[in-house]
């Protein structure tokens, strides 16, 4: 596989403090690569140095084999991205901004100016000025803005910022088809896990400046040491809490008019079964809940529950 992003040994320090250790990974052509991490682990001061906003204490980064230390121009031109707020003219169209960008680089046509509004669904109110745009509508002119020169890395910080279910629904599609379609490398960043979850191919995390480890979706949910956690579907849920009060090796997650859910392994599952059934509790279904990228992620990184 191609690689387009590489980091090896990335550091960087702000006074006496490490905010970026050691840092090495890889991003190949045709992938979504998730990157997450709790506030203040160092993912976007990993993002800026990639981008060439921060300098670097150690290490190196680059970008389709051209270090960006060495060579950062043409490395850069093989960069979109958008990270935190798309910078945009508010007294502008969004269209005068594309244009106004696409002279920045070479073989920019209308054509494509027009292909990259369409993709990302704003034929609508792309000459409007930018001004009157909600943050949604800023986030799109901004990814538009960012493919405009069809770069072999995309790299996004936060990109569903503002956008609603169908336009996080619709901007995971834009990305994927970037991705598995037209070979772009794409680095995304969010705290949205569920939709890392559905958008990415891998993920890597980072905690107190170190990456943990990088692995595929699948891997990673399948890898995670989380107690499973079983729906047991019943008309008596409440007595069947009851019942199940006095035993300290099963957790309790959730009671509902439906079910019951408890955190127990799957050996202990018959016994369960076995016990509300004798206590006179009718159960007429059991189901496991899938494990999600939340639940792995908090257990690798030992609970960071704000995400960001």
């Amino acid at each position: 596989m191609e690689i387009v992003l590489q980091t090896e040994n990335l550091s960087k320090s702000f006074g006496s403090r490490k905010i970026i250790d050691n840092i090495s990974l890889s991003v190949y052509a045709g992938e979504v690569f998730g990157f997450l991490g709790p506030n203040g682990a160092g993912k976007t001061t990993t993002i800026k140095m990639i981008m060439g906003f921060l300098g670097i204490d150690s290490g190196s980064i680059s970008v389709c084999g051209l270090n960006l230390k060495k060579d950062y121009e043409n490395a850069m031109a093989q960069v979109g991205g958008i990270v935190e707020n798309p910078e945009m003219y508010k007294t502008l169209s969004g269209l005068t901004n594309l244009k106004m960008y696409a002279r920045l680089h070479d073989g920019v046509t209308p054509e494509r100016i027009q292909e990259v509004v369409r993709l990302v669904g704003m034929e609508q109110r792309i000459k409007e000025k930018v001004k009157k745009y909600s943050l949604g509508m800023k986030q799109r002119v901004g990814l538009a803005q960012a493919i405009l020169h069809r770069p072999k890395l995309l790299i996004l910080d936060e990109p569903t910022n503002g956008l609603d279910p169908a336009g996080i629904r619709e901007l995971r599609d834009i990305l994927k088809n970037l991705a598995h379609k037209e070979n772009t490398a794409v680095l995304v960043s969010s705290h949205l896990l569920a939709e890392m979850q559905l958008m990415c191919d891998r993920v890597g995390i980072i905690n107190n400046g170190k990456l943990i480890g990088v692995k595929q979706i699948n891997e990673l949910l399948d890898d995670a040491t989380v107690t499973p956690r079983y729906r047991f579907y019943t008309s008596e849920a409440a007595k069947a809490s009851e019942i199940l009060s006095s035993d300290y090796s099963v957790v309790l997650k959730n009671v509902t008019g439906e079910y019951i859910e408890l955190q127990i392994y799957e050996n202990k599952v018959p016994d369960i079964n076995f016990l509300l059934a004798g206590g006179g509790v009718p159960i007429t279904g059991i189901h496991k809940v899938e494990t999600s990228l939340e639940e792995a992620f908090l257990n690798i990184t030992g609970g960071g529950i704000s995400i960001a």
